[in-house]
């Protein structure tokens, strides 16, 4: 049961394939220069359907069916880019788009830069990011870090429906090349969206995380399916006494390191979650900003929630012991604010 807060005037309820949907239906209607392309898009309506209806409304030419070749398609979607058009490429897995990294970043992220401002890369690279269920090392990998740690992209990670609606408009306006970071697990998943959210001009801030819950004993950041996680770990702290702040990342690059920093200087402690691996994670980059910034603050250890250090196994039962859990969060948690109960006390 996913639990959701912070939305004051919900209007109705939208899944998160809706609003990505309905998004791209209204920024081509309103601009001829956005363009979709990648693998079933069109005939098939999308491999998760986020693109139905659209190869009926704007045409092949506008809705494209490439062949199975990341690597073509996307060097493709930056040349257009590179004349003025504004295309939308979908990875049907973000694991796959290793075939197109080249262009992803060596021929989008660096070429505004190597141009001395002269040629803008209004591309945004989407698909769904991160574990599914059951498909394999090869499907499951988190690339928020690899791409996050790259200048000249823009790295965004959308957790509810509003979130996915005012993200990818901010993407698909953006200049820049953005990365954005679905979840496949949460294509289906209903959240209320607010009559604001709603308007066809509403358009998110890149850079800016929003606290989904408000605490004053622990500070917790995630993103995209992790927030979920979090917030159920938060209603488990709160009956046990502890006040957890949850934090929505939204955007991993830039970071938004003025909201972290604010609220770890309110509480004192910080757990970060991700599904990512450890090592060169974005809970470390967090984690560091953190001890450069507020370390005289901190009243206890810094902890990292992330996958398990290894390829994602396929078995359900070892997939589930490398992905974080609530439980996971919530003892992390108990752990920073000295509730947990020693190993010797149990014994």
């Amino acid at each position: 049961m996913m639990r959701f807060q912070g939305y004051t005037t919900a209007a109705k309820e939208m899944t998160v394939r809706e609003a990505l949907n309905s998004v791209l239906d209204e920024e081509m209607s309103a601009d001829p220069r956005v363009f979709l392309m990648g693998e079933e898009v069109g005939e098939y309506q999308g491999a998760y359907k986020v693109s139905k209806g659209l190869l009926q409304k704007f045409g092949p030419e506008r809705v494209v069916d490439t062949p199975i070749t990341e690597a073509g398609f996307t060097g493709i979607g930056v040349g257009a880019a590179y004349y003025g058009l504004r295309p939308v490429v979908e990875f049907m897995t973000f694991n796959f788009a290793m075939q197109a990294i080249d262009h992803i970043i060596n021929s989008a992220a660096k070429t505004n830069y190597m141009s001395a401002g002269n040629i803008s890369v209004p591309i945004v690279f989407r698909g769904p990011n991160g574990a599914a269920a059951g498909v394999g090392a090869q499907h499951s990998h988190c690339y928020a870090a690899w791409y996050g740690s790259c200048p000249g992209l823009k790295v965004l990670v959308p957790y509810s429906s509003e979130d996915a609606r005012g993200l990818l408009k901010a993407a698909i306006r953006d200049p820049d090349p953005v990365v954005f970071l679905e979840n496949e697990l949460m294509y289906g998943e209903r959240f209320p969206v607010s009559a604001e959210a709603l308007d066809s001009s509403f358009c998110l801030p890149i850079g800016k995380a929003k606290i989904e819950r408000e605490g004053k004993d622990v500070t917790i950041t995630a993103f995209s399916k992790m927030v979920g996680l979090s917030l159920e770990a938060a209603e488990i702290l709160a009956k046990e006494g502890i006040s957890a702040e949850v934090i929505n990342l939204r955007s991993i690059r830039p970071l938004d390191r003025s909201t972290i920093n604010a609220s770890v200087r309110k509480t004192n402690r910080l757990v970060t979650v991700e599904e990512g691996f450890p090592q060169h994670g974005v809970g470390a980059e967090i984690g560091m900003s953190i001890v450069e910034d507020s370390f005289g603050y901190l009243d206890a250890p810094i902890e990292r929630i992330t996958g398990a250090d290894v390829p994602m196994p396929y078995a359900a039962n070892l997939e589930r012991m490398a992905l974080p859990q609530i439980e996971d969060i919530v003892r992390a948690a108990k752990r920073v604010c000295y509730r947990s109960v020693p190993m010797a006390a149990t014994a």
